[in-house]
């Protein structure tokens, strides 16, 4: 749903459920040229807690920390995919003179809150830049 949600924003998924030894990224998508690292969250709609209060900060270190990671394992890997297809983008060389160069429009975390409810669909918000 979370993912469904995104594209329907706008944002082109670029990875789900991405783990490493320091943990995992649910989502990373890009919003035009902006990379977005997606922390999903689900509640119920009895739940104590509400979507947001899930990331507290440690956490929100940790989704950081995490989004630093990917950049560096895997940016440059989709960047050479993505070249050729975002406009103005540097074109892809199959040569590398360096690492790839950060996404033009920086690097947000965004939460996608869901809580399920009693009767009928799920809400689902899409948070920019919550963290």
């Amino acid at each position: 749903m979370a993912a469904r949600r995104l594209v329907h924003d706008g944002l082109r998924i670029l990875e789900r459920n991405w783990r490493c030894s320091e943990g995992e990224l649910d989502i990373v998508a890009l919003d035009g040229e902006t990379l977005a690292v997606c922390e999903v969250k689900t509640r119920s709609e009895r739940a104590f807690q509400q979507p947001a209060e899930g990331i507290d900060r440690p956490k929100a270190e940790r989704l950081r920390r995490l989004a630093e990671r990917w950049l560096n394992e895997r940016w440059p890997v989709h960047f050479e995919q993505l070249a050729q297809k975002v406009v103005g983008a540097v074109q892809a060389t199959g040569t590398s003179d360096g690492p790839a160069p950060p996404p033009p429009g920086g690097v947000r975390i965004d939460l996608i809150a869901v809580v399920n409810r009693f009767r009928g669909a799920a809400l689902i918000e899409h948070v920019r830049g919550a963290v």
